[in-house]
């Protein structure tokens, strides 16, 4: 629903409102009910209780803010999809690959592999349904400087024949296999679909988890809708920026906010959203693995899957599943390699 009139029919909105509005991404019944009233209020220039009326109009319009039943619930989730990691024993941890509609954080130290997932999943998410893809594109935020182009070519040039042919048929793409001319071509079309955007410092990165609501909503009706979000990493600016205890809660208030606009995302446009974080080392630990995950109990608590990337010998990557709502703990061994993520 992008039309002005559509909007201006609940209470409070006229067409300078509904303007407003549309230019901050609001431009669907739905993403005004999930907005809080102070947000519409700083978004549109009006006053909180006018806020509060607006979105309650968009509820009851939508249809959203009632209790549903489990069956209802469970009729729902049939709409999400598996993004696959096309491991096997990965894919099997993870039920079938990473979930839209949900944040996935991928923790581990420098080098275990955290940005090669984020390439290999924008890559995947690309592929046709029947090859473990969702058919769609991705946006990439990228907080370090680790999106490579050159990756993604070796990471499309190091899947199997079988699915680079159905890729290939399924754009329009000819010749074989292996063909320069065609592989440049399959090349152009991914990176294509994969819009990225370079994070400067944490108020930045915030605005760009904003213009990527905008993104993806209006890619929707496209032949490669968004249906992945990656941020890599999620947690390097904030780390940086805010420094000491005494900065702490900032931190972690403001964290929190862009965690919820990542969700918005990936609920209002069945969008995976996949995030990387850095760690830190326990010194008070005296058994086990003293790596822990920044960003808090905030962090945790918000992060619907969490996943544990950490090193082994040579090549090998250990990827164990942490915490998850509906799946028990466990462990997949993967390997990095020239042409990406490949099963032990």
């Amino acid at each position: 629903m992008a039309a002005n009139e559509d909007l201006e029919e609940l209470p409070g909105v006229g067409p300078a409102t509904a303007e407003k509005l549309q230019e901050n991404g609001f431009d669907s019944y739905q993403g005004l009910a999930v907005a809080s009233p102070g947000e519409l209020s700083n978004t549109a220039d009006v006053g909180e209780s006018t806020a509060s009326d607006i979105i309650q109009a968009a509820r009851k319009a939508a249809d959203i803010g009632g209790f549903e039943s489990g069956s209802q619930v469970l009729e729902r989730r049939e709409e999400i999809g598996k993004l696959s990691f096309n491991i096997e024993e990965v894919d099997d941890l993870l039920s079938g690959g990473v979930e839209t509609q949900s944040i996935t954080e991928v923790y581990g130290e420098f080098g275990s592999g955290k940005s090669q997932v984020t390439h290999q999943l924008s890559v995947n998410v690309q592929l046709p349904k029947e090859h473990g893809g969702l058919h769609g594109s991705a946006i990439f935020i990228d907080s370090e400087d680790t999106f490579r182009p050159e990756r993604i070519d070796d990471m499309i040039r190091g899947l199997d024949d079988e699915i680079i042919a159905a890729t290939m048929e399924d754009r329009g793409i000819e010749g074989e296999p292996g063909e320069d001319e065609a592989m440049e071509e399959l090349l152009e079309s991914f990176l294509d679909n994969i819009h990225v955007a370079k994070a400067f410092n944490s108020n930045h990165q915030i605005l760009l988890a904003e213009k990527a609501k905008e993104l993806a909503s209006e890619s929707q009706d496209d032949e490669f809708p968004t249906r992945l979000l990656c941020v890599d990493s999620l947690t390097a600016h904030f780390r940086a920026e805010y420094v000491g205890r005494g900065q702490l809660a900032e931190r972690q208030q403001k964290l929190n906010k862009h965690l919820h606009d990542l969700m918005r995302v990936g609920d209002l446009n069945n969008t995976a959203v996949l995030v990387t974080n850095q760690v830190a080392s326990n010194p008070d630990s005296f058994f086990g693995d003293p790596t822990q995950p920044i960003g808090g109990n905030i962090l945790g608590h918000t992060s619907t899957f969490r996943v544990y990337l950490r090193k082994s010998k040579g090549s090998k990557r250990i990827f164990k599943l942490v915490d998850a709502p509906n799946l028990a703990d466990g462990e997949a061994i993967m390997r990095v390699e020239d042409e990406g993520l490949v099963p032990e």
